[in-house]
């Protein structure tokens, strides 16, 4: 008997154009939730001989940015995924 193999690769290649713009749109999303959990857990109170452990990184821009790409692309892809049906 032959066996089904999943690729998500070539199913997301394979996909409608709503559906990959739906697809990455959830990516930035996740990607702008981990930057906010970072942010927060950055900003939390620590002890002094801590604070020059702060990081380099600007969560908040990230998740700005991120937040706002997935918008935009869950924007444009939902409705056209939503036709399909």
């Amino acid at each position: 008997m032959a066996q089904i193999m999943f690729d998500p690769l070539t199913e997301f290649w394979l996909a409608s154009d709503g559906a990959r713009l739906t697809m990455l749109g959830a990516v930035c999303w996740i990607i702008a939730g981990l930057a906010a959990l970072m942010e927060w857990r950055r900003n939390r109170t620590r002890p002094v001989e801590q604070l020059e452990r702060v990081g380099w990184v600007p969560w908040t821009g990230l998740f700005l940015t991120t937040a706002w790409i997935g918008a935009g692309l869950l924007f444009l892809g939902v409705p056209a995924l939503l036709a399909e049906f």
